[in-house]
């Protein structure tokens, strides 16, 4: 009697456990996310970083050493061209000037003297009174002297230039970006120029030195359109043009880039030199463009079995590297009243990341799927809240 009851006991787990997977397994009811197939603007355009900077960046250094005795220039300072910025203390080559005067007058001192030796040796040849070879070294002694004037004024000169570089102007119209030195400090030009200041000729006009990769570069053309913006004010979009497509690369860490020159208009001074650019080159726009979520090129069905491939999955791509015009793919439509979506071929356009342009296979007002919200059993007793399923 015991066994029996066993064997009932076993059967009857069994059973339920059977019963339970049966029902478990069943399929249930599928919902789906759709979206609507709009129309709408779509821009296609290249990201990339860059640096503001002016057109014309000027540093203005010193060509000699000394110590720094005035500065007629500040940070922000506006200048005009050939105006004095700085001063260095001209005592060391104020007195090499007179070191070099003395030595002209000097030199010419002993070409006079030459020249009346040369003249009176030639007299006395002339009368027998003296030899030939006295004259001869007379007229040497004179080219000497006169070659002597000739590099004394020399060293006068080199003298001179060295007390006017002791005065630094401005070689152009503009607004000083940086200033590196203070009154007293003394500047070493043995081996390279010391930089004193920085100036730019003119921030109502910038551009933007951005390094486009070598994917993206290919797409690029002068004249397109530029919208971007700086940290600085995040919700305000800026605009330029591409003005020039450089051809030296750049390679760090094995990516090349290139360097694509934006010009900027900045008339109200928002953009600073050094400021962050977020860029994106427009390279096609399609104005009311029939469009669908980039989410419902993602989708697949759970009953295919299939599953985004990697590249699927990511969608397509804003950058023109990766985008295919005309490119052919399924996505799938639930029409009104309809339980399961069907497959439709579709021709796709540009894409911005977001929304990818439909050219044709679609029309404005389709339901199509971007995934699967759940799969419930609401009918089955003791599964109210419709269990997800899982695939």
């Amino acid at each position: 009697m015991k066994k029996i009851l066993i064997v009932f006991l076993v059967c009857l787990i069994g059973g339920a456990v059977t019963a339970w997977w049966h029902w478990y397994q069943s399929p249930g009811e599928v919902r789906y996310e759709t979206a609507l197939v709009t129309r709408g603007d779509i821009t296609q355009g290249v990201t990339a970083t860059g640096t503001c900077d002016p057109v014309v960046n000027v540093t203005i250094g010193s060509q000699i050493s000394g110590n720094i005795a005035k500065l007629y220039a500040d940070f922000n300072s506006p200048v005009k061209e050939n105006q004095i910025v700085a001063e260095l203390d001209p005592a060391p080559y104020l007195a090499t000037v007179h070191m070099a005067q003395g030595n002209v007058a000097n030199a010419q001192a002993v070409l006079e003297l030459a020249k009346l030796t040369a003249n009176r040796k030639a007299e006395l040849v002339k009368e027998h009174a003296a030899a030939q070879a006295d004259l001869d070294t007379a007229i040497a002694n004179l080219h000497q002297a006169q070659a002597s004037v000739q590099i004394q004024q020399a060293n006068l000169e080199s003298a001179q230039v060295n007390l006017d570089h002791c005065t630094i102007t401005s070689p152009i119209k503009g607004i000083v970006i940086s200033r590196n030195v203070d009154v007293g400090q003394t500047v070493a030009a043995a081996m390279n120029a010391p930089v004193l200041f920085t100036i730019a000729n003119d921030l109502s006009k910038m551009q933007i030195d951005a390094s486009i990769a070598e994917g993206d570069i290919g797409q690029l053309e002068e004249g397109q359109d530029v919208n971007f913006s700086v940290d600085a004010y995040p919700y305000r979009t800026f605009h330029g043009k591409v003005q020039q497509i450089r051809n030296s690369p750049t390679t760090i860490q094995n990516v090349v880039t290139y360097d694509a020159v934006v010009a900027v208009n900045n008339e109200d001074q928002k953009l600073k030199p050094g400021m962050t650019a977020n860029l994106s080159v427009v390279i096609a726009q399609r104005p009311n463009a029939i469009r669908i979520p980039n989410a419902a090129l993602r989708f697949r069905p759970p009953d295919t079995g299939a599953r985004p491939s990697p590249s699927a999955s990511a969608g397509p791509k804003p950058s023109p590297a990766h985008a295919r015009h005309d490119a052919t793919h399924t996505v799938y439509l639930l029409p009104a009243g309809a339980a399961t979506p069907t497959s439709v071929q579709v021709h796709l356009g540009i894409s911005d990341g977001i929304y990818t342009e439909v050219l044709d296979g679609l029309q404005e007002g389709d339901s199509v799927v971007e995934g699967i919200i759940s799969t419930a059993r609401s009918s089955q007793p003791g599964n109210p809240m419709g269990m997800r399923r899982p695939f």
